[in-house]
């Protein structure tokens, strides 16, 4: 039995000490098979209006060694705006220190101010995301590599240690109804979707990212999950008290064919 649950991250930010004693350490100890913490940090690197917020994978390899089965999911890191080889090697780290409990959401981010900051190109990045999720799954299951790409060029060089899981999945999270390029590349490269569009858009999404993968010849079997139901679950049961409309929503996308 699987028990989901999402921690939201904000402003008023819990110390990593106090998050890991008040939340990792108990959620470890209940009895089921698996348990997924979906630990909701955007990625603000350096947005000085942001809040209280950690570094994703920093905050993960810390929770690792609190816990034993919670499932690691930073929610979701902007991937462009990092290294290549880099973010290889921290995600490896963390799916080693974790026994493979990592599962890696990606984004492009939204903040122009940002990427110019961390000295990356904010127009490509879509571009560069897509090139980023091929090196990644290499990079993640040999041991030599080499890639001449638009944006990265490595030349006989690999991790060690390689990750538990070879490759660590990837989902893609975005906007409430993904453009194009976005559902283009779920279906090409990634292996799960952060859902955040209604019931009744899910469908004709799905096909087209199903549509996206028969076009490289690859058949997409990625799980999808609403973050769109727990997000409402927690607005109305916390702030308007309107669990009957969240009990609706959840049943509307379970009925069109996406587990919320």
């Amino acid at each position: 039995m699987t028990r989901r649950y999402q921690v939201y991250g904000g402003a008023a930010e819990s110390s990593a000490g106090q998050l890991g004693a008040d939340t990792a350490g108990q959620l470890s100890r209940r009895p089921y098979e698996k348990i997924e913490l979906r630990r909701r940090v955007p990625e603000q690197i350096a947005r000085k209006d942001s809040g209280h917020l950690h570094e994703p994978l920093t905050l993960l390899a810390y929770l690792a060694g609190l816990t034993s089965k919670i499932e690691l999911v930073p929610s979701v890191l902007v991937l462009p705006a990092r290294q290549t080889v880099l973010v290889a090697k921290q995600a490896a780290e963390v799916d080693r220190l974790s026994g493979g409990r990592l599962r890696l959401g990606i984004g492009v981010g939204s903040s122009r101010r940002e990427f110019q900051a961390l000295g990356q190109d904010f127009a490509s990045r879509g571009r560069r995301c897509s090139e980023q999720m091929g090196l990644l799954k290499r990079l993640w299951t040999e041991e030599d590599v080499v890639f001449e790409g638009e944006f990265d060029h490595v030349n006989h060089v690999g991790i060690n240690p390689l990750p538990i899981q070879r490759p660590i999945p990837m989902w893609i999270g975005g906007a409430s109804v993904p453009s194009e390029p976005v559902l283009r590349r779920i279906g090409e490269h990634a292996d799960g979707w952060f859902a955040l569009c209604s019931p009744d858009e899910y469908p004709d999404l799905r096909a087209r990212i199903d549509a996206h993968a028969r076009a490289v010849e690859r058949e997409y079997e990625g799980e999808m999950t609403s973050g769109q139901a727990m997000k409402m679950l927690f607005r109305d049961l916390a702030v308007y008290k309107r669990p009957e409309d969240t009990r609706l929503l959840i049943e509307g996308y379970r009925k069109a064919g996406l587990p919320a």
